[in-house]
This record gives structure tokens, C-alpha cells and sequence, in this order.
């Protein structure tokens, strides 16, 4: 059960990265979104990920905290995109 839940957690926390990954896609600018915020929720599922593996307590909610780990590094390409884009209308005027 303990699994059950820890994946249902996950499962809502990673619900929204893709939403937001879609709502920068669309907006084509870095601004609102913090870089800072997403390094540390992403160092934050990394330890997640580590504290499986430390504990050897590997089961199939690992896949769960791959996925949302894959869909923040998704959001940071993202953000580097868009961060070249406001630059680029920046130098031109």
C-alpha cells in the first residue's frame, strides 16, 4: 500500500509538468518561470531516485519519479529555449 500511495503522489506532483512545459512551449518566454525552482525540484526527485537505490528499496514506483525527472528536464530545455528567444527579441529591438 505504502507504494500505492508514494506512486499517487508522484502521479499528482507530475501531472503538471507536462501542463507546464505545453504553457512555456506556447508562451516563448522565460519570464515567470524560474530556473532556481526547477533545479531544486529537480535535485529533489534525483535524491528521491538515490534514496531507492540506497535503501534498496527498488520497485516500479522508480519508473514514476524517471518519468517526472524526465519531464523536469524537459521544462529546463524548455526554459533555455525560451531564454534564447526573449534574448534574440532583446537584441533586436
Amino acid at each position: 500500500m505504502a507504494h500505492i500511495l508514494e506512486a499517487l503522489m508522484l502521479v499528482s506532483f507530475g501531472l503538471s509538468w507536462p501542463v507546464n512545459a505545453l504553457n512555456a512551449w506556447k508562451a516563448r518566454t522565460a519570464k515567470g518561470t524560474s530556473l532556481a525552482f526547477l533545479v531544486l525540484i529537480t535535485f529533489g526527485y534525483v535524491a528521491g531516485i538515490a534514496a531507492k537505490f540506497v535503501g534498496n528499496n527498488i520497485t516500479w514506483v522508480l519508473v514514476v519519479y524517471v518519468i517526472n525527472l524526465a519531464m523536469l528536464v524537459a521544462n529546463i530545455l524548455i526554459y533555455v529555449r525560451n531564454s534564447r528567444l526573449d534574448a534574440q527579441r532583446e537584441a533586436n529591438g
